[in-house]
């Protein structure tokens, strides 16, 4: 380009050169032709480059309009599929997200005369929530970060919160995170035992063991089982101090709950440790557990696992659970079993089996006469007399996931007791069906 611009410059001079000149040129002429050629070639390699120089400007320009729009993209609000409203900048990350469960359902035995009940009920499988959780990296540091969450509970049919007076009833904790350091959290989150179990409590859960909070369902008659991984304030803790840590294959965890009572650092307080083996097809955990309730002593302990095989995955687990009683009732101790598979086969089906027993043995009684959970307060003035029993419950249900937000289920289960073992929520009877329809909504 640059020789054809200069080759033009020159003829264009000699051509007017010619024009100007009317008579034959002379040598002077010719030399000032010359002069006036190689100026108007000079003009035009320096225009050459100057376009050259604006073409790698605009160059330059697109690439840095194309990257400023990737880093806007990821660092300004987006909404990815179920994960809820994220908004990224260098560094920080805070996240909305909720799950929204609507259930309607059927339960015999509702109340003391035994009529049927068949309303919108309390979410079946998940409490219904919002939360917003962040994290913020740390400079100088070896890839730490702080990290939190504030979730909180209500209840679809009404509006109201889950637990009255209590915003943040689910999650209230501020923590650090880091590779080396592990997760290590404050504040008001899950038990460490209902983590380390949640692989094999039932099917609903993660199959491997992780660090993110999980889960057991929310409101059946098989949901009673997690109350073996609980502590003095119910299947969380209030005051908790949580480490979970992934060395890679293996997950280990330990968990101290202060009791926030003046004069007695014991009262209330709860301890326990957790581990995991995350085997890819084969997982298998376990956790210890003690607590002070009320100055008795309630201890439990757990193993179980899953293994997949194809589209199915089997889950089985134990639970030991001794607690101190007044000594008019004497100790309770119980057994407790399950056994559960999931079925994912290719297309938007999934289904869910399960079946489980807790054994109790002498366990004391309240004023109503009803087995209280396990780590439930053992002093309570209202002790009657004690049960031996078993408590079984069979459950199952069948997802339709229209995508990885919306999904519509079917779900059943059959509660059954015997000897003097009775459940509250089947209202004095020895049995108790429930069947429901729902939808859940995640954003």
């Amino acid at each position: 380009m640059k020789r054809k611009l200069i080759a033009v410059a020159i003829l264009g001079a000699i051509a007017a050169t010619t024009q100007a000149q009317a008579q034959t040129p002379s040598m002077q002429d010719l030399q000032q032709a010359l002069v006036q050629a190689q100026k108007a070639a000079a003009d035009a390699q320096k225009a050459a480059q100057q376009a050259q120089e604006a073409l790698m400007q605009i160059q330059q320009a697109a690439a840095a309009a194309k990257s400023s729009q990737a880093a806007s993209s990821s660092a300004g609000v987006s909404q990815p599929a179920g994960n809820g409203l994220v908004y990224k900048s260098t560094g920080d990350m805070v996240r909305l997200y909720g799950l929204i469960d609507l259930s309607g359902s059927n339960k015999s035995n509702a109340n003391k005369a035994g009529n049927s009940l068949s309303d919108m009920s309390v979410a079946w499988f998940s409490g219904n929530r919002w939360g917003i959780e962040g994290e913020h990296a740390l400079k100088d540091t070896d890839g730490l970060k702080a990290i939190f969450r504030l979730e909180s509970e209500y209840e679809l049919p009404t509006g109201n919160m889950d637990s009255p007076g209590i915003l943040f009833n689910r999650d209230a904790w501020l923590g650090l995170e880091s590779a080396s350091l592990g997760k290590l959290t404050f504040g008001r989150q899950n038990t460490l035992s209902r983590e380390f179990s949640k692989t094999y409590g039932d099917p609903y859960g993660s199959a491997k063991m992780n660090l993110e909070e999980g889960g057991w369902t929310n409101n059946n008659n098989f949901k009673q089982m997690i109350f073996y991984a609980a502590s003095p304030t119910s299947t969380r803790y209030d005051r908790g101090i949580v480490w979970k840590k992934d060395f890679g294959g293996i997950v280990a965890g330990a968990a101290y709950q202060a009791g926030g009572v003046a004069g007695d650092a014991g009262l209330g307080s709860s301890k326990a440790v957790g581990l995991a083996y995350n085997g890819g097809a084969f997982n298998v955990s376990g956790f210890y557990n003690t607590a002070n309730v009320a100055n008795f002593t309630d201890t439990s302990y757990s193993l179980g696992g899953n293994y997949t095989v194809g589209m199915v995955r089997l889950n089985a687990g134990y639970f030991r659970y001794k607690a101190d009683q007044p000594v008019k009732f004497g100790n309770r101790s119980d057994n407790a079993y399950t056994v559960s598979a999931k079925i994912t086969p290719a297309g938007k089906f999934d289904y869910e089996l399960g079946w489980q027993t807790m054994n109790a043995k002498n366990a004391w009684m309240n004023g109503s006469g009803f087995v209280p959970n396990a780590f439930a307060n053992n002093s309570t003035s209202s002790a009657i007399a004690t049960a031996t029993g078993k408590r079984k419950t069979w459950y199952g249900s069948a997802f339709y996931h229209f995508d990885t937000r919306t999904e519509l289920y079917l779900a059943a289960d059959r509660l059954n007791t015997d000897g003097t073992y009775k459940a509250a929520q089947a209202n004095g009877f020895m049995s108790q069906n429930e069947y429901a329809v729902g939808m859940r909504f995640k954003f």
